[in-house]
């Protein structure tokens, strides 16, 4: 069985919705010639997979350290909707580390 594949968004370095998706786009994606989307939407397509880092709806596990610094910053009905959408993706294994 293959293992899976983990990632790691730094919460230190999340500071306001556009850090949160330079984070999504740094960890999540390798060797685009472009940036991705700075919306939930876009978030959700990385989420699937098939941006360079993993494959489209390979099974990953999905760390976010230091969460509680993050929930300082954004929004809490934004955090609240990023949290339904890593939710809703199947393929995600999500682990919160305070």
């Amino acid at each position: 069985m293959k293992t899976k594949s983990e990632y790691i968004l730094n919460g230190s370095s999340i500071k306001s919705e556009k850090s949160f998706y330079n984070q999504v786009e740094k960890q999540l994606t390798f060797g685009l010639t472009w940036k991705i989307g700075r919306n939930l939407n876009a978030f959700n397509d990385v989420l699937r997979g098939g941006f360079g880092r993993f494959d489209c709806d390979e099974k990953i596990i999905l760390k976010w350290k230091n969460f509680k610094k993050s929930e300082e910053y954004l929004s809490q009905a934004f955090l609240n909707r990023v949290l339904e959408i890593i939710d809703e993706s199947e393929n995600i294994t999500f682990i919160k580390v305070n």
